[in-house]
């Protein structure tokens, strides 16, 4: 079987998904979904489709180079990105082009497809669906029909929410849904299970995470000012905040860090998943907002160590834990609401440890990473046996 997986490479999403099928023995073919010579360093067994002069890790000579030539290569020939991907595909002729993500790697298939394969045979096309891909661009106009086209012609469709496979098919989609499962595929249970077993129980911690995103979706900033209106309850907390390094967001921290006189620190952007999930096993709170997502990641890696997770309804959280039993939903713009969210997590020990036995059961259940690798394997022959 040949793949030809075009994504962000530099993502640590696009290499657990490949690394799920990294020992099957077929060909991969992985193509950046942007002009970029950066691969995550976890991606393994796979034909990167960038050439080998380019590769160079944290060389800025190589990527100052890399930089111009493109920009040059763009004056001269603004196709030139999607044009070396159509070599690509009659070159190596693959069984199925999967895309992961929409408004990088769907758009450009989509345009190769439609450009130069009008009266040619296209390989069969899956497409997924990432987080805000449909629940958030597909309200806009800049990108409704886009998308809309993108669903007509592809094959297969998969995402990581039933909210998003609605949609799909309100938009149009009338194919193939693949199954429903985290993007990132799912968690080594017997680590999880080792690294839980020297955890205190949640109501003993004194930890609170808090996911630093500031931007177009995130909203950290709005979780900053709710725990700013509750800082008589943080005394006697620290506060982690990791995946930031907006400004806005630091100067934010240290203001309610002084207001409150209370210990934040952050966890740094390039730190490993291990180190990550140690740090959910020691807080008794992790909170994520913004205003688009499909299921965390966040989310799953706190409910997988026991935080008790505080998130946006804008997300597919309300899929994975119970509002108000297992975890607490929120508006992602409101700091009353959120404030008192929080406050309600931090109050009642009853609530946090219970949520901890619930979702324990749910991660067991239904993020299991052998089980997960397993189905997306079968998806992949599914779509060889159906379609040939």
């Amino acid at each position: 079987m040949k793949i030809l997986i075009i994504a962000f490479s530099e993502s640590i999403h696009t290499a657990r998904w490949i690394n799920q099928i990294a020992d099957q023995n077929w060909e991969i073919y992985l193509y950046p979904s942007q002009i970029t010579n950066k691969v995550h360093a976890d991606i393994r067994n796979v034909k990167i489709l960038v050439p080998k002069v380019w590769r160079r890790k944290d060389n800025k000579y190589i990527n100052l180079l890399f930089n111009l030539y493109n920009k040059i290569r763009n004056k001269t020939n603004s196709n030139y990105y999607e044009k070396r991907l159509y070599r690509y595909i009659k070159k190596f002729k693959p069984n199925i082009i999967h895309t992961l993500e929409t408004q990088n790697a769907g758009y450009l298939v989509y345009d190769i497809k439609k450009k130069y394969f009008k009266n040619k045979r296209f390989p069969i096309w899956w497409h997924t669906n990432w987080g805000s891909d449909i629940y958030l661009f597909g309200r806009l106009k800049e990108h409704k029909d886009k998308i809309k086209e993108v669903l007509h012609e592809c094959d297969y469709y998969s995402c990581e929410c039933e909210r998003d496979v609605k949609l799909a098919k309100e938009i149009g989609f009338s194919k193939t849904i693949m199954p429903v499962y985290p993007n990132t595929g799912g968690f080594d249970l017997k680590n999880l299970d080792k690294m839980r077993g020297g955890l205190v129980k949640p109501s003993k911690r004194k930890i609170i995470m808090l996911k630093g995103y500031q931007g177009w979706s995130g909203r950290a900033l709005v979780a900053i000012r709710a725990l700013t209106r509750i800082k008589e309850y943080l005394k006697e907390y620290k506060i982690l905040i990791y995946t930031s390094h907006e400004i806005d967001v630091r100067i934010a921290a240290e203001l309610l860090s002084i207001e409150a006189g209370i210990d934040i620190q952050y966890i740094p952007i390039n730190s490993k998943h291990e180190e990550i999930l140690r740090h959910h096993g020691n807080a008794r709170v992790s909170i994520g907002l913004s205003i688009s997502d499909a299921i965390s990641t966040s989310v799953l890696e706190a409910m997988a160590m026991g935080s008790f997770p505080i998130q946006s309804w804008t997300s597919g959280a309300n899929e994975w834990f119970e509002d108000g039993k297992s975890g607490l939903l929120v508006p992602p713009e409101d700091p009353e609401i959120i404030a008192e969210a929080i406050k309600r997590a931090l109050t009642d020990d009853e609530l946090v440890d219970r949520a901890c036995e619930i979702n324990w059961d749910t991660v067991q259940e239904r993020l299991n990473y052998d089980m997960l690798k397993e189905i997306t394997i079968r998806s992949y022959k599914h779509i060889i046996q159906n379609s040939f």
